[in-house]
């Protein structure tokens, strides 16, 4: 009897194993810190969501891509005005997003603790995305340097 529950245990492991293993859900992210001394209005950054080095990646996924980002509470503005670029299967999306960052009464929204804060948008549930080509993400605020943010970065889940 001992030696049937050791079997069908040992069963359900290996198949939770083989479960776990599978791509069906994996993420793919790419982060880049903003410098100290602000983001500039002519720089562009340039995130290739997976490591185009390795081989075992299907380069188009239809997934959902989303922008995430992190701020202080020295972000001087209650919004943020960006513009994502990225290429499908058949065709290059930009996407313009005014992002609520504060409430009305200025209280800091989205996750985090502290002076940090992070806010992840959605700007396609389900993209074709091709994976070993670039997202560009710009602000297109009003400023010449924008100051306040720390991070900004994309998954594709």
């Amino acid at each position: 009897m001992k030696r049937l529950i050791y079997i069908i245990s040992a069963i359900a492991a290996l198949g939770a194993a083989v479960a776990a293993c599978g791509d069906a859900e994996r993420e793919y992210s790419r982060w880049v810190d903003i410098p100290a001394k602000g983001w500039a209005y002519g720089d562009t950054l340039r995130l290739v969501p997976v490591d185009t080095s390795l081989h075992d990646n299907d380069s188009l996924v239809h997934r959902g891509l989303r922008l995430g980002l992190t701020h202080t509470n020295d972000y001087p503005y209650s919004n943020l005005w960006i513009e994502v670029t990225y290429r499908g299967e058949k065709f290059s999306y930009r996407d313009t997003l005014n992002i609520t960052l504060a409430d009305v009464y200025g209280r800091w929204m989205g996750s985090g603790f502290g002076a940090n804060y992070q806010h992840e948008i959605m700007l396609n549930p389900r993209a074709d995305i091709d994976l070993s080509r670039p997202v560009f993400v710009r602000h297109i605020m009003r400023v010449d340097t924008l100051r306040g943010l720390d991070r900004v970065g994309v998954s594709v889940r």
